[in-house]
């Protein structure tokens, strides 16, 4: 008899593992935003524009989950704390353009620093072929969830991914 588990037990622990990481991801994160005095809502937003440069509001509302007029309070709550700009968008003034104020990246970036800094010396130990199976199992996942996402929003667009 095979020390090795069976492929069900590998199965089991990983769909544990990944329920519990996406569990302390969701604590981290609410943990950052407190520090910032943002709702995690806001906290994505940020981070979101971060990635992108600047978006429209309804952007930030697909990305956050939020209803158009929640985000419209979330990202005047945002201006006027000085995190974001939002004008008129010139070729369509029924459109805002949102963008993360340059002097505030660094301190959405901050209370990050500690967590990347871990996560590259973990990433070092890995190969580039155990790197590249990550990425991809994080690629696939990540169009799981827009799937399901869809799926509990009542939409019927999304296909399944293979």
């Amino acid at each position: 008899m095979s020390d090795e588990p069976s492929r069900a037990s590998a199965i089991t622990d990983l769909m544990r593992a990944g329920r519990e990481t996406s569990r302390l991801s969701m604590v981290f994160r609410y943990a950052i935003a407190e520090r910032l005095g943002l709702t995690v809502s806001d906290l994505e937003c940020l981070d979101y524009l971060a990635d992108v440069g600047s978006a429209t509001a309804g952007q930030v509302a697909e990305r956050t989950n939020l209803t158009t007029g929640a985000v419209t309070s979330m990202l005047r709550r945002l201006q006027q704390a000085g995190y974001v700009t939002a004008e008129r968008d010139p070729a369509d003034r029924r459109r805002v353009i949102v963008a993360l104020r340059p002097e505030r990246i660094a301190e959405v970036k901050r209370p990050y620093e500690s967590f990347a800094d871990s996560a590259e010396r973990l990433i070092d130990g890995y190969s580039v072929e155990e790197i590249m199976l990550l990425a991809g199992h994080f690629q696939r996942m990540q169009a799981m969830y827009l799937v399901e996402l869809d799926r509990l929003r009542g939409g019927h667009t999304a296909q399944r991914p293979d």
